[in-house]
Formats: structure tokens, sequence, C-alpha cells
């Protein structure tokens, strides 16, 4: 592959590590060489593409690098019992590529021109050479099931399932009955909690983790995910592109309701009417509407709900870590809960 990971993409993955595992030397030092071991063997697999065309294409936002938040967690998951298990890098990559083919068909969706600081893959070469790497780097994730623990596979397709059901049903939209923060939550556990979730599992599984234990593992991931998507629509609202490494204001300029969004047009304040004036155009809001929108949306209380609507999520991913045994792994998932929190601060 041509490009390298930014520095500012390879300080975001550093500064997640450091923070959950501040104070804990030795969890710290074992997860950065995991997470290294994942990085080497990301870039194999990109690299294994037979076309050299391809494999610049599928390894593009690979090397353009990210926080690697789900193989992170595959790593803390496995600390539970063996984390130099056999596998347990595996399945860590296994959950970066679901997670990295999901940023290619979502930028589609989106129309976004901006991923991890640089130009997203619809934008440099096509929407459809977009949809086709994706789709490779799913079908490798894939192929590296076959070699692990035989519950992987069924796991892998159960994510991948829920994960193109949340990207259908965001397409689609709420239907004529649907309460439109029911369907939100919806799309949001299967796009962005699945994954997490998934990455916790299939870590626990690889490492021999007690069942148990496994269970409150995956329901942490399933509420982290939610609060860290909430967290991502703040973000979208309040921060600037350089910052967040995507379009600023991108979900309101195409037209897909973030829960900020979502909660200021179900406000019946009268001092709000003009935002939700702007906010009532299905197709998106661009030009000046979409700058006032973006300043309107920053003073609005629908803000402050989202975030009280994100540390229950937190709130209640805590509650899942009373039942993992106390130590190390626990309180860096336990800090993870705070990076979320901390994220729109």
């Amino acid at each position: 592959m041509s490009q390298v990971a930014t520095p500012d993409a390879q300080a975001r993955g550093r500064s997640v590590l450091s923070r959950i595992a501040a104070g804990e030397d030795e969890l710290e030092s074992r997860l950065a060489a995991g997470l290294a071991r994942v990085e080497e063997r990301l870039r194999e697999c990109a690299a294994g593409a037979a076309d050299a065309r391809v494999a610049e294409v599928v390894g593009y936002l690979v090397a353009a690098g990210g926080k690697r938040l789900r193989p992170l967690l595959t790593l803390v998951a496995a600390e539970f019992a063996e984390p130099g298990a056999p596998g347990v890098v595996d399945a860590a990559v296994i959950c970066e590529l679901v997670h990295v083919a999901s940023l290619y068909h979502d930028d589609v969706m989106d129309q976004a021109h901006i991923r991890h600081g640089v130009p997203s893959v619809n934008a440099r070469w096509s929407n459809s050479v977009a949809v086709m790497a994706g789709n490779w780097l799913l079908a490798t994730s894939a192929r590296l099931c076959a070699d692990l623990v035989a519950q992987t596979l069924a796991l892998h397709a159960e994510a991948s399932a829920r994960l193109v059901r949340g990207q259908l049903r965001e397409l689609l939209g709420p239907g004529a009955d649907d309460d439109p923060l029911d369907h939100y939550f919806g799309v949001v556990a299967d796009k962005s909690a699945t994954l997490m979730s998934l990455a916790l599992r299939l870590g626990a599984l690889q490492a021999g983790v007690p069942t148990a234990v496994a269970d409150a593992l995956a329901e942490y991931g399933e509420h982290l995910g939610v609060a860290f998507q909430i967290a991502d629509d703040l973000l979208d609202i309040t921060s600037s592109s350089g910052l967040s490494g995507k379009e600023q204001g991108k979900d309101l300029a195409v037209g897909v309701a973030c829960l900020p969004v979502l909660l200021a047009r179900a406000d019946g304040d009268p001092r709000d009417d003009e935002l939700r004036s702007l906010l009532s155009t299905p197709s998106g809001v661009a030009g000046e509407a979409h700058r006032r929108a973006l300043e309107l949306l920053r003073r609005s209380p629908a803000m402050a709900r989202a975030r009280t609507l994100m540390n229950e999520r937190l709130e209640r991913a805590r509650s899942a870590l009373h039942r993992l045994p106390s130590g190390p792994p626990s309180r860096a998932l336990d800090a993870l809960c705070d990076v979320v929190a901390h994220r729109t601060s």
C-alpha cells in the first residue's frame, strides 16, 4: 500500500490505549504489542489481494489508521483468561476488517468525501469501487474465521447480518407507525453496538473466557457501542473536520437524522421553531441553512438531552462490568467509558 497512517490517526489509537491502561504498565505493554501485531496482520490481509490496484483500494482506509478501538476491545477481553492465546490477534483483525468494510459502505450511503482525515474511497475512486472494496474486506474477514474456534464464523455471520440490517433500516428510515427514536436506537444497535459486542465476544472466545464473563463483556459492548455513536452524533455537530477526521455536520447535510436532530424535532418549545423548520427537509440542509442549523443545534437543549442519554448508556455498560472479575482489564473497560464520555466535552 502506498499510503501510511497519518500522525493524527496514529495518535488517536495511542491516546485511547494510554488512557484506559493508565498506571497498568504490564497491561499497557501487552495491549500495545498486540495492537502492533494487529496492524501488521491488517496490512498483510490488504496486501494479499492478487492485483496491486485492488490491494491499494482495499488497504486505503486500513493504512489511513484510526483508533483501532474494536481490536483493542478484543485484546482486553482476552486478558480475562489467556491474552496470548492463538487466534486472539486474528479475531481482532476480523473485527477491524468488518468495521473498515462498513466505513467504505457508509461513506457511499452518506456521500462522504473525508474519512480519517483523507479523501474517502468513493471520493477518490467511485461509489462502485468503494462498495466492491468493502465486500472484499468482508469476505477476507470471513475467510480468517475459518481458522479459528468453530463458533467464530457463526458469530461473524450474525454480526454481519445485523450490520447490514442496520444499514438498510437507516436507508429506508422509520415506517409510518414507527417512533423515530425507537428506530434510531434500533439502527445504532445494529450498526455500531454490534461490532463492539462482537469484538469482546471473539476475544473472550479465543482466550477461553468463561461463558458468564463473555456474556457480561458482550452486554458491555452493546451499551458502549450505543453511547459511542451518540458521542459521534454530538461530535458531528460540535467539532471541526480537522479534529474528527470527517466532514463537519455531514449527517445534517445528507438528511441522516442523528440523535440531537431527532430530539430537536420533537421539542415543542416555540423558541426553537426556526431550528425545527430548518431540520424539516428530509433530503438534508445545505449552504447558509446548514451553517445556521448547526449554530442553532449547538445552543439547543437537544444537545444536553443527547448527552444525558449517552451517559445513561455508559452507566448500563458499567453495570455489566460489575459481573466481571476485578483487576486491570475490568478497570480498563471502566476507564473506556470515561474516554467516550469525554469525547464530547
